[in-house]
C-alpha cells in the first residue's frame, strides 16, 4: 500500500507506552515535539470497549500500538500460557486496528519479523532477503505463531502501517536489548540476523506515521549481523574482558522451549520510501556506532570503566 491520507500528526495515542519499551521509547521521542500532544494509553488491548472509549476520548490524529506480551523472561513463556497470549497478541491487536479503521486513525503497529526462517530460497549467506509479499514460514515458537496469523490479518486493514522489527538493540543494557540478552547467555549462535538499531529506526517510525505509509514494511537495517559480531562491538567498546562460547542451534534447541527464529529481510522497499531526511546506517555502521553510545551513556552511569554489574561479566 501506498499511504493513508496524510493527517497532521498532532494527538497520539501510545499503546505500551506507560510500561513498555519500544512505547516508552516513542512515548519520549513524541515529548520532545512541543507540536504534538502525546498520551500513554490506559486501557487494557483485550478490553475493546475501553479501548474504544480511549480513542473517543483523546480523540488522536495517529496511534502508535507497540504493546503486546512477549512473555518473562523471553518467549517461552508463551509456550506455557497461548491463552494469555492470544487474548492480547491476537485479539487486543486487532481490538486497536479494527477501532482505528472504524475512526479513521493511522495507525502504526510495531510487529515482528521474526516469523521467517532460512530456506532453499532464502539460504543462510545467499543475501536474499524475505520481501513483505513473503508468507510467513516460521511457526517454531507460539509467539512467532500468533505474530504470522497477525500479519494475514493486519495488512488487510488500509489504515494500518506494519513493521516488522527485529532482535531490537537500544544504547543502554536494558534488560529488553538484544546485546544485553545475548551477553548473559553462557553460549549464543551464531547466525547472521536481521536487526533493528532503536536510535535510528525509531525516529524514522515517526516520520513514516507522519507520512501516512500504510502496510508492511521490513523495519530493520539495511544488511546482517551475527551474533558474535555484536559480542565482538561489546568487548570493543563495553568490556574487553569479556568472553563468550558458542554453540550449535541443535544443541541451543535442548536448553530452550520454543525455537529462535534466523533470517534476513530485504528492506529496498523500507529504504525506497523512507522520508527525506531520516538517515538509515547498514548494521554493521548502526551497531557500531550504536556500542560507541553506550559506552558514553555507561560512563555517565557510572558503570563504565570498571564498574559493570557481576551480572554481565564473564
Amino acid at each position: 500500500m501506498a499511504s493513508l491520507e496524510q493527517t497532521p500528526m498532532k494527538r497520539v495515542l501510545v499503546f505500551g507506552g506507560k510500561t513498555g519499551w519500544i512505547g516508552g521509547k516513542m512515548a519520549e521521542l513524541l515529548e520532545k515535539n512541543d507540536d504534538i500532544e502525546c498520551f500513554l494509553a490506559e486501557s487494557r488491548l483485550e478490553n475493546r470497549h475501553d479501548v474504544e472509549a480511549e480513542l473517543d476520548s483523546v480523540k488522536p490524529s495517529h496511534v502508535l500500538m507497540s504493546a503486546g506480551i512477549t512473555g518473562r523472561p523471553n518467549i517461552d513463556w508463551c509456550e506455557d500460557h497461548k491463552p494469555e497470549t492470544i487474548r492480547v497478541n491476537v485479539l487486543g491487536t486487532l481490538n486497536v486496528a479494527d477501532l482505528c479503521y472504524m475512526k479513521n486513525i493511522h495507525c502504526t503497529i510495531y510487529a515482528t519479523g521474526c516469523i521467517f526462517k532460512y530456506d532453499e530460497a532464502h539460504k543462510l549467506g545467499s543475501g536474499v532477503g524475505f520481501t513483505e509479499e513473503s508468507l510467513p514460514n516460521f511457526a517454531e515458537s507460539f509467539y512467532s505463531e500468533t505474530k504470522g496469523y497477525m500479519e494475514q490479518l493486519l495488512k488487510n486493514y488500509p489504515n494500518c502501517l506494519i513493521l516488522r522489527v527485529r532482535m531490537p538493540i537500544s544504547d543502554d543494557l536494558f534488560h529488553r536489548n538484544f546485546v544485553t540478552k545475548i551477553v548473559k547467555y553462557e553460549r549464543v549462535v551464531n547466525i547472521p540476523n536481521s536487526m533493528t538499531v532503536l536510535h535510528e529506526m525509531l525516529p524514522a517510525s515517526l516520520a513514516m506515521a507522519q507520512k501516512g505509509l500504510t502496510g508492511v514494511y521490513n523495519f530493520t537495517n539495511p544488511g546482517v549481523i551475527s551474533h558474535n559480531q555484536v559480542l565482538d562491538l561489546y568487548k570493543k567498546y563495553i568490556d574487553p574482558t569479556y568472553t563468550y562460547k558458542n554453540f550449535t542451534v541443535e544443541e541451543q534447541a535442548k536448553v530452550i522451549k520454543a525455537g529462535r527464529s534466523n533470517n534476513e529481510l530485504d528492506t529496498t522497499k523500507l529504504m525506497r520510501d523512507m522520508p527525506d531526511g531520516i538517515v538509515i546506517n547498514d548494521i554493521l555502521t548502526a551497531c557500531d556506532l550504536c556500542f560507541q553510545r553506550m559506552k558514553t551513556n555507561l560512563e555517565g552511569m557510572g558503570w563504565l570503566p570498571d564498574n559493570l554489574p557481576e551480572e554481565f561479566k564473564r
